[in-house]
């Protein structure tokens, strides 16, 4: 199935104002997408490209895949046996004519894709990592079918709420991911990071908000959006490093790509 760039606009639209809300909800959000558009336009006819994600939260289908037309893409719904009491209770962000709706290629448990030893060129692993119970079976997975001299890309938050729950286990810091990668038998390259400290107080804000009643919320959320959102994302491009003490920072999320020895 091939779209235009027209179509694949849009489903990046969709993506970023209704799936990821990175105007308004989940501004590191925007490293993901800018991430899956790179590698997408890196991404060459003849590659494999694997997805693994919880496309049941979406009705089964692949937020990634339109980006990979051009590929041989297979998407792996991950999501467990758990997750099936929720359903696709998501499915509203992507009732919008511009989202391109491309089936999961088929579900299997993260520690059983069903896929052959060595089949991807390219395995992307985009938010999935912390629902994962089973970490060691993940990453010996992701290993297992990357094939020698291909790559591994993760994208993961650093700050969340809990969420999807029971499925929603860890956060791993940057150095966190590099080393259970390193376990894996991968060769992780440096990590780009999303996001600083103002981007954290306007995201807990986003998430403190909903606990309130609707009376008192949407007061609030207005004058959250109208006066001070704008200025938080502001001081975030600005005020990057902590001017206090070193070795320390505060990404809101972080992406890495990884390499298999050939």
């Amino acid at each position: 199935m091939a779209f235009t760039p027209a179509q694949l606009d849009g489903h990046f639209a969709v993506l970023a104002e209704r799936v990821f809300q990175v105007e308004t909800k989940w501004p590191h959000f925007r490293q993901l997408l800018r991430d899956v558009r790179r590698l997408a336009g890196e991404a060459t006819p003849q590659m494999t490209v694997v997805s693994l994600e919880r496309g049941l939260l979406y009705g089964g289908c692949s937020l990634i895949a339109p980006f990979f037309h051009h590929c041989d893409f297979l998407s792996i719904d991950c999501s467990p046996d758990s997750a099936g009491g929720c359903g696709a209770y998501n499915g509203a962000m992507v009732d919008d004519p511009r989202f391109l709706f491309v089936p999961a290629t088929h579900r299997a448990p993260i520690e059983a894709t069903g896929l052959g030893d060595g089949i991807a060129d390219l395995v992307l692993v985009p938010n999935l990592v912390h629902h994962v119970a089973d970490q060691p079976a993940l990453f010996a997975e992701i290993a297992r079918i990357t094939r020698s001299g291909g790559r591994v890309y993760v994208f993961e938050p650093t700050l969340r709420e809990l969420h999807q729950m029971p499925d929603d286990y860890l956060r791993y810091t940057p150095f966190g991911m590099q080393r259970v990668l390193r376990e894996a038998g991968l060769q992780p390259g440096d990590f780009e990071c999303e996001g600083g400290p103002f981007s954290a107080v306007a995201y807990c804000w986003v998430q403190a908000l909903e606990y309130l009643p609707a009376g008192q919320r949407e007061p609030l959320a207005r004058w959250f959006y109208e006066e001070h959102f704008p200025q938080l994302m502001d001081w975030d491009a600005r005020y990057p490093d902590n001017q206090l003490r070193d070795h320390t920072a505060f990404p809101m999320s972080f992406s890495i790509i990884a390499d298999k020895p050939a």
